[in-house]
């Protein structure tokens, strides 16, 4: 017999709601984070110039290569070596609104929720130990949480101290999640 994701709707939501929990705890209670970001030294003149190009909202890298060959040429071998070299993104100006990334953070935290119950469903039996769907779902979750960071650290250049962080917090929602799962696993 296989537990249906239907059966899964309470550990579910449940976890999506402790991890909403403790990801406020770390960053409003705690504040982990607070320490993570810099101002630049000429920030307004800084982003007078990115103003003045007026960047749609987007991802965007500088020194900018079209093309990977490009990158060995003198001048792109210049820009790099001359610095800066960085990855950055462009939101639409206006006043930071808590309530659409708190509400897209806890949809987020619901998918990967629904992606551990489906892995769950299609893996346990019903009467499964707890211990041992901790287990798949912290590992799971842990994934779902924390899987690119490490790569967004040696690809962009994110600080591994931030990055480390960033971990640690994917491994406390993991464990919130997994706990829900077991607490509440169907027998």
């Amino acid at each position: 017999m296989e537990v249906t994701l239907g059966q899964l709707i309470v550990p579910i939501v449940l976890s999506a709601v402790l991890v909403f929990v403790v990801s406020a705890l770390i960053h409003m209670v705690l504040q982990m984070h607070k320490g993570d970001y810099h101002q630049l030294p000429n920030e307004d003149e800084v982003r007078a110039v990115i103003r003045k190009g007026n960047p749609a909202p987007g991802q965007y890298i500088t020194p900018f290569c079209s093309d990977m060959k490009q990158s060995g040429s003198p001048e792109m071998i210049k820009k790099f070596t001359e610095g800066p070299v960085g990855f950055f993104y462009i939101r639409r100006p206006g006043p930071p609104t808590m309530g659409g990334s708190l509400g897209g953070w806890f949809a987020w935290c619901l998918v990967i929720s629904v992606l551990v119950g489906y892995l769950l469903s299609h893996t346990l039996p019903p009467g499964t130990p707890y211990l041992q769907v901790f287990r798949v779902a912290g590992t799971a979750a842990w994934l779902g949480y924390a899987g690119s960071i490490g790569a967004n650290a040696i690809w962009l250049g994110k600080p591994w101290t931030v990055a480390g962080k960033e971990i640690f917090d994917g491994l406390l929602y993991a464990l919130v999640t997994a706990g829900a799962f077991g607490w509440r696993w169907p027998h």
